[in-house]
């Protein structure tokens, strides 16, 4: 029952939040966040103890509330234009995204060599994804499988429509899906790949230093930069008033010396590093909901 009420929910919005005025959906979508952020229930509270990591604030500090009712009415927001994004039109994508870093790594992919994107929860990753196929760049990317299967089938077509290849992360039923071999191969025919990596708590993930703490990151994008010569490129997203800004900031490059798992993990933990320095500028625009760092987690 409660499968159907979330496919029931998406597709009411996807139906109807496009058909509503701009304004009347962007003030029902704050109002919502506003309520959560009021009720303070477990979510909020560990956005705020996310924040207060980032901050190097106490929780109870009261500008980590304020922050964290930012964050929410940021993370509503990516969900009104994430289903608003058909009707926003390209021309607006286009003029309303802010960018610093993108010409070397668009230059990279015009000289044919492959460019892995890898990225933190931040801002709007759909619309970001949208502004990067309208300048030329069509690219590939995982999802993790959604329950109940209709709705994850629904986020695919939807992203589908918009130009991605989306790739499923894990095989129906589990298990590896196998999305690294086609990833390697469009890399290698010098294409974009976009991966989400900055949370990746299996045994699998690299463990790195974060914000003072320790936690496990997506070892993918350091992975496929080494197995292909494909350049990494960590990026950063947020909100710059009724536009979006996006950082890709330089490559990370591959260390000339160590074994593979070393020269992976070096590679991680640049990123974390390039992660963190988005973060910080932007708190308010990292849409980490979820427990993050090793020592929060509950034991086993």
């Amino acid at each position: 029952m409660a499968d159907r009420l979330v496919v029931w929910a998406f597709h009411l919005g996807w139906v109807l939040v496009p058909k509503l005025p701009e304004p009347v959906a962007a003030w029902a979508f704050r109002l919502i966040a506003d309520l959560m952020w009021r009720r303070h229930g477990k979510l909020v509270r560990r956005l705020e103890s996310n924040l207060a990591r980032v901050t190097g604030k106490d929780v109870s500090d009261p500008s980590i509330r304020d922050l964290s009712k930012a964050g929410l009415r940021s993370y509503f927001r990516y969900w009104l234009e994430a289903l608003r994004l058909p009707v926003i039109g390209r021309e607006r994508v286009l003029a309303g995204v802010r960018d610093i870093g993108a010409e070397r790594a668009f230059a990279t992919l015009d000289g044919g060599r492959g460019v892995v994107f890898a990225l933190p929860h931040m801002g709007n990753w759909d619309l970001a994804g949208a502004w990067l196929i309208h300048k030329g760049y069509p690219f590939t990317t995982v999802m993790e499988r959604l329950k109940p299967e209709s709705l994850y089938e629904r986020f695919v077509a939807f992203r589908q429509s918009l130009g991605m290849e989306v790739l499923p992360l894990t095989a129906r039923g589990g298990g590896t899906a196998h999305a690294f071999g086609t990833l390697a191969q469009r890399l290698r025919a010098g294409r974009a790949v976009c991966l989400p990596a900055e949370r990746d708590l299996t045994e699998k993930g690299i463990e790195v230093d974060f914000f003072n703490g320790r936690t496990r990151m997506v070892a993918g994008p350091a992975l496929l930069a080494l197995q292909t010569g494909a350049a990494l490129h960590p990026a950063s997203l947020w909100f710059e008033g009724d536009g979006w800004g996006v950082h890709i900031h330089e490559e990370i490059p591959v260390p000339a010396e160590g074994t593979r798992q070393e020269k992976v993990a070096i590679m991680t933990q640049s990123m974390a590093r390039v992660f963190q320095e988005g973060i910080s500028r932007h708190p308010e625009d990292w849409h980490m909901l979820q427990r993050l760092w090793l020592d929060d987690l509950e034991p086993r």
